[in-house]
Formats: structure tokens, C-alpha cells, sequence
């Protein structure tokens, strides 16, 4: 399944992107505002992630795509029959262009949609305001804050969650 939004097309995953999902995945910049991608991100470890995910271990995973080619992943995993937790990354030189905010929207339409869930509970690091700025923006409300792992670190890094509501999404989000 594709979904194509004003700028992006989210597609699944294939084992050609691992090259460039190492290369983006991996800048350290990217990796260490996520909680699973180590680093260093070899190609061979960015193949085994998609491997998994294109056998549904990771939940629903996108590529997100531009003309010229990939620059980043979203996706959810479901948590329990009434909610998932979103996640996505963008390369850093496609930083501050309003991205992810596309593709995350593009997401949120799919999986309340496609799944059918009551709501959505996403997070970033205390020291990620970008990340801030895109699920503000998108209507997810802070609930709290709480430690998580990161890989890239190798350390406990504080988080602070959110949570959307089908019915809030419905009502406040503009969608694509």
C-alpha cells in the first residue's frame, strides 16, 4: 500500500533501502532522537530491521519518499486493541521542512482508519523540540514524561509522551 500526500508518497519497506536507511538512520544527530537505532547504523543492520519489518515484527512501517528518492520512516505499533505508538525519523538534510509533519499526518489518517483505533500515544526526547513542534501541531497533547532507552546513547534519556484521540484528531487535524 502507498499513501501519497501534497509533497511524500509513504510506501512499505523494501531490502534496496537499506543503504540509504543506514545512511540517514545513522547520522548520529538522527539516531540519538530515537530510541532503537544504534550507533554506528551499518547497511547490513538497517537490512536485518527491514527484513523484520517486512515480516510484520515492527508493526506498520512506511518509507517516506520525495522525488528523489527516501528520506526518512513513520509507522505505529499496536499496544493493545485500542491504541498504537507512532514513531517516525526524517535525514538531517531534510530537516526543518515540514516532513514529518506531512507524513505523520498522512499516518494518523491511516491508522485510525485502517485499524480502527480509539487513540494514538507518540514521544521525543526532552532534548528534541523539533519533535515537539510536530506533534503539537498535529493535536497530540503531552501526558507526561517518563525514562527510555536509547540505543544511540547507550542511555536512559527522559521522554515526554503524548496522546491523540480519534475524535480530537477528527475535530481539530486538517487532513491531507
Amino acid at each position: 500500500m502507498k499513501i501519497k500526500t501534497q509533497r511524500l508518497t509513504l510506501r512499505p519497506a523494501a531490502l534496496a533501502d537499506a543503504a540509504r536507511v543506514s545512511m540517514l538512520a545513522g547520522d548520529f544527530d538522527v539516531a540519538c532522537m530515537t530510541g532503537t537505532i544504534p550507533h554506528p547504523y551499518s547497511e547490513q543492520m538497517a537490512a536485518e530491521w527491514i527484513a523484520g519489518a517486512l515480516e510484520g515484527e515492527e508493526g506498520v512501517v512506511f518509507m517516506i519518499e520525495r522525488q528523489e528518492g527516501l528520506i526518512g520512516c513513520t509507522g505505529y505499533r499496536a499496544m493493545a486493541a485500542d491504541y498504537a505508538e507512532l514513531g517516525y525519523w526524517i535525514g538531517k538534510p531534510y530537516w526543518g521542512r515540514g516532513y514529518a509533519t506531512e507524513a505523520v499526518l498522512a499516518l494518523i489518517a491511516h491508522a485510525f482508519d485502517a485499524d480502527g483505533f480509539d487513540f494514538l500515544m507518540a514521544g521525543h526526547f526532552a532534548d528534541n523540540p523539533a519533535s515537539a513542534a510536530v506533534l503539537r501541531k498535529l493535536g497530540f497533547v503531552a501526558q507526561g514524561g517518563e525514562l527510555r532507552d536509547c540505543a544511540a546513547r547507550s542511555a536512559q534519556m527522559e521522554c515526554v509522551t503524548y496522546r491523540l484521540g480519534r475524535a480530537q484528531a477528527l475535530a481539530n487535524v486538517r487532513w491531507p
